[in-house]
């Protein structure tokens, strides 16, 4: 079995909601994202051929305020990744009091290595 971090992520969600007695309707509200974005776009690569890449956005959850995000590339990230960095850095920000939400974009399968120049 592959580990998966959106289900690390959810589990511990769901663990500290016992712990503090969430009720369920506001459990399943913040399990789950409230905005994802999927996009591909092409590049050109340096010897001429095109390349898609896909592109992940996510948006844990706006209630404590506007999103803040990040982008980092990564050849291996999943939707699942993106999605668990999203809720853990919502979290984050909402134990020191820090009135953002947080959000996370990651490019697929475009490493340091083989960017186009153009």
């Amino acid at each position: 079995m592959q580990f998966n971090p959106w289900q690390m992520a959810l589990q511990q969600f769901h663990q500290a909601a016992d712990v503090i007695g969430l009720d369920d309707m506001m459990r399943d509200g913040l399990s789950h994202c409230q905005r994802e974005l999927i996009v591909n776009f092409p590049v050109r690569m340096d010897d001429g051929s095109f390349k898609v890449f896909t592109g992940y956005r996510v948006q844990n959850n706006d209630a404590r305020g506007p999103v803040k995000g990040g982008i980092r590339y990564s050849p291996d990230a999943t939707l699942d990744e993106v999605r668990a960095l999203a809720m853990w850095m919502t979290w984050k920000t909402a134990v020191v009091n820090i009135p953002f939400v947080w959000c996370k974009g990651w490019r697929r399968r475009c490493g340091p290595t083989k960017p186009a120049r153009s």
